[in-house]
């Protein structure tokens, strides 16, 4: 997420030795590895979300009437984040999941401001299941004791989630996957965190762009990268332009291979994010986005 206002059945495990696995063979596979946990179907990603941030135009107008528009592009969870009517949209949390239960959506996790009334907002998520707060942004920092810092500030954080039932994350942008005095910021706070309460969003945008690569980074922090954000990069981008982000499905980056090994490296949540739109509306994009995300399995 561009915050300008600062406030992924295993790869191949439907086959084995070439032959396709009984629909049963599957389901046990499935069940083996955790896959139950994505809502999958013969590897079928079933439910992901929409950060609402992609509707951050619309979303205030029209709370309600956005959300069912998106709960009718088949999004069965939705993230959200503080805008200015707060997480629950100028609802209380407990409406705000009264109106989803209707939608047959759920709330999984809101970027929020980890600086602010931080406890209630853990209060306030798991009173209606959520499963996550998350930082959204912190910055570019000055010297690598300022990243460390904040991985402290992260595992605190971490505390109060985990004393109320649920989990904390970071989300990265790309200045966590540019090297920084020779090491990448993305470590120092991964290794400096407390992995029982500390889990991370990774968003595969801003992995890639700045040239790194998400399956790597799955393979080296299995079960870290909890959550993803999914969007797109425009095909021919300037290496390193940050404002490339496109409708899913129209660009360069293939999900198709990225979130199969996601899954397997212990990604949960599956999260569309849209930062930019050409010649379309954030609506509009927001159903084809919903569209891409039902070709995809896991």
């Amino acid at each position: 997420m561009s915050y300008n206002r600062r406030g992924f059945l295993k790869a191949g495990g439907m086959f084995a030795s070439g032959v396709l696995l009984s629909s049963s063979a599957v389901k046990a596979l499935a069940k083996h590895s955790g896959a139950d946990e994505f809502h999958s179907e013969y590897g079928k990603l079933k439910e992901f979300a929409l950060q609402l941030y992609s509707v951050r135009d619309d979303i205030p107008k029209d709370p309600k009437g956005v959300l069912a528009k998106i709960a009718s592009y088949g999004y069965k969870q939705v993230e959200s984040f503080e805008g200015g009517k707060g997480m629950f949209w100028g609802m209380t949390n407990t409406e705000f999941k009264k109106y989803l239960d209707g939608l047959g959506m759920k709330i999984i996790s809101s970027h929020c401001d980890i600086n602010r009334d931080f406890e209630k907002k853990a209060s306030d998520a798991a009173e209606i299941g959520m499963k996550y707060l998350i930082c959204p942004y912190i910055g570019p920092q000055k010297t690598v004791d300022d990243y460390k810092k904040y991985a402290e500030k992260f595992s605190a954080c971490g505390a109060i989630c985990k004393k109320n039932g649920i989990r904390f994350a970071y989300h990265n942008h790309g200045y966590s996957f540019t090297k920084f005095q020779g090491i990448y910021p993305q470590d120092i706070m991964m290794q400096n965190s407390d992995p029982s309460t500390v889990d991370f969003q990774m968003d595969m945008y801003w992995v890639i762009t700045p040239g790194a690569d998400p399956i790597e980074w799955l393979n080296k922090y299995p079960n870290r990268f909890r959550l993803g954000h999914v969007k797109d990069r425009e095909k021919n981008a300037v290496p390193g332009n940050p404002d490339a982000s496109c409708d899913l499905g129209t660009g360069s980056i293939d999900y198709s291979k990225i979130i199969k090994v996601a899954a397997a490296k212990g990604m949960k949540y599956f999260i569309v994010e849209q930062e930019k739109y050409t010649n379309t509306t954030p609506l509009k994009s927001a159903e084809v986005d919903a569209a891409y995300m039902k070709t995809l399995t896991i």
